[in-house]
């Protein structure tokens, strides 16, 4: 993703200093988040409910079914050694137009995660964006089409513990066809990364894709 300012409808075209074929865009994959929920309208995991901040409250039996796991703690920073990704975290809600908000756009070494949601590490789908550039510079995620099934990244957490996920797969989604598979809740604790992909629609001022990266706790 990409974006100049923390607004999740405003956009604008390449600038100096881009990767090739990418610029400047915001994030708008928001409206498939509230599609699905994740707000706290619906939860499709079975014996779980939201709370208020919207993280996902486990039957015992669901949390016995999860496997390895960790309690619930604030991301601090994100480390993916494949792609030098040495990133810290900023905490992303919904915004008034029901998406959820992109990183601020000022800082290219800097990621998100949907706070309301589940935190990297707890039983669920965590969810982590980044932009792929910015209107001067790549940014964050710029490499993330790199990882591959079998790679790690490390997500250092506020109660002192690290997280440590594979990866799965990666894949790439058109952005009016986006699977209700990638926010789906899990028993287990899983992670996507979150960015943008494909060609620049000048029409649309958006990418036409979006690259998800899905992975489980190790």
């Amino acid at each position: 993703m990409a974006a100049r300012s923390s607004s999740p409808t405003d956009s604008a075209e390449p600038g100096q200093g881009a990767r090739s074929g990418r610029t400047l865009l915001t994030w708008s994959i928001g409206l498939l988040i509230m599609a699905l929920g994740l707000i706290g309208s619906h939860d499709p995991s079975a014996g779980a409910s939201r709370g208020p901040h919207g993280s996902a409250a486990l039957s015992p039996s669901a949390i016995a079914k999860a496997g390895k796991h960790l309690p619930r703690s604030a991301p601090t920073r994100l480390l993916i050694p494949k792609i030098s990704v040495d990133a810290p975290f900023t905490a992303l809600s919904i915004g008034p137009s029901g998406r959820l908000e992109p990183p601020p756009a000022d800082d290219v070494n800097l990621v998100g995660w949907h706070a309301a949601g589940v935190s990297p590490g707890e039983p669920g789908t965590a969810i982590i964006a980044g932009h792929v550039d910015t209107k001067t510079s790549a940014a964050v995620f710029v490499d993330l089409s790199e990882l591959e099934e079998g790679d790690h990244f490390e997500v250092e957490r506020a109660d002192g513990r690290t997280a440590r996920f594979v990866v799965d797969s990666a894949e790439t989604f058109e952005k009016d066809d986006f699977p209700d598979s990638v926010y789906a809740d899990t028993p287990q604790a899983q992670v996507r990364l979150i960015t943008c992909a494909g060609s620049y629609d000048h029409t649309a001022k958006d990418y036409t894709e979006n690259l998800v990266v899905f992975a489980h706790l190790v």
